[in-house]
């Protein structure tokens, strides 16, 4: 596969706000991230359709589509956010025209229910995209860690060699080793609904990351024993558990996703490193990580080191 490079994001440049999943209930926040945009030095473009829907899921989908499309395809645009997470971005996927995207490789970013496209877009063009914060759900008042992770990763090229995770979140090493491959990854259950798809990427090779929202553990738990029984995540060189849901009154939920984890952990190849706690999910300190990169972990019980081997945006 030939891998695309956007290029980095300048000042002065022209960003695109686009809506492929669910719509934001509060336009406030839409008007808010526009405003941090601008106020960063970046001039921007709201698409046609954003934050548009219908009763009609077809009509939706045209919609989407159509944003898209037209984002990718306007020489003007140099960088496209998603506006939210949600649902809906999985319907998308067979209609989508890669063509017109990998003839025009620019920067795109969105997680959550983002990583259906984020995952269909690096398969299918070879593009390297960001899973990071969103217009509605981050920038509209971004964290100064996501902030920081978010400009630097999109506008310096030497910025993801090495990627620190936020302090306050304590990393866990699950399996020591080291290991370097492709970075794949993102949403868990928006992942695994992927298998057996075209669309989803090969993990030959690969470093897998994934989180998760609102699960318990015992769905987390089928939709690891998914991915291994497909005979997927055994090909991976190193996995990174990201951050997973609280439920404050649940005591033990700790103990039961680290025993998961451990679990998973076990059936990987030798030397596989696995990591939990890396900053990423739907937390407000929000790591934002190059779908498709190359990169590498280094990880040990009292050291962790993370980062990416290749540029992922050219100067």
């Amino acid at each position: 596969m030939k891998i695309l490079i956007p290029k980095a994001l300048r000042k002065g440049e022209v960003v695109g706000l686009i809506s492929p999943s669910s719509t934001c209930a509060e336009p406030e926040k839409i008007e808010q991230a526009v405003t941090y945009l601008e106020r960063n030095g970046y001039r921007v473009k709201t698409s046609r359709y954003l934050n548009r829907s219908e009763h009609d899921p077809l009509h939706t989908d045209h919609y989407k589509l159509h944003d898209l499309h037209q984002m990718f395809a306007d020489t003007e645009v140099r960088a496209i956010f998603c506006l939210r997470g949600g649902a809906g971005a999985t319907r998308l996927l067979d209609r989508i025209d890669y063509s017109t995207i990998a003839a025009n490789p620019k920067i795109l970013v969105g997680y959550s229910d983002i990583t259906a496209l984020s995952l269909a877009i690096f398969r299918k063009t070879g593009l390297i995209n960001f899973s990071g914060p969103m217009a509605a759900t981050e920038l509209h008042s971004p964290s100064s860690y996501t902030e920081a992770h978010f400009w630097g990763i999109l506008t310096d090229p030497k910025y993801p060699a090495c990627l620190s995770n936020f302090p306050d979140h304590s990393i866990s090493c699950v399996r020591p080793g080291s290991a370097s491959g492709r970075l794949i990854g993102g949403n868990l259950s928006v992942l695994s609904s992927l298998v057996g798809t075209p669309y989803l990427p090969s993990f030959r090779g690969s470093l897998l990351f994934v989180e998760d929202v609102n699960e318990p553990a015992y769905r987390i738990d089928r939709m690891l024993s998914h991915l291994f029984n497909a005979g997927l995540a055994q090909q991976c060189r190193g996995f990174m558990f990201g951050q997973f849901s609280r439920n404050p009154s649940d005591e033990n939920r700790d103990y039961r996703f680290n025993k998961i984890f451990t679990y998973y952990a076990n059936r990987m190849h030798e030397g596989a490193p696995v990591m939990a706690g890396l900053s990423y999910g739907h937390v407000p300190e929000l790591m934002t990580l190059p779908v498709g990169a190359r990169c590498r972990i280094e990880l040990s019980p009292d050291h962790f080191a993370f980062g990416t081997t290749e540029p992922v945006v050219s100067s």
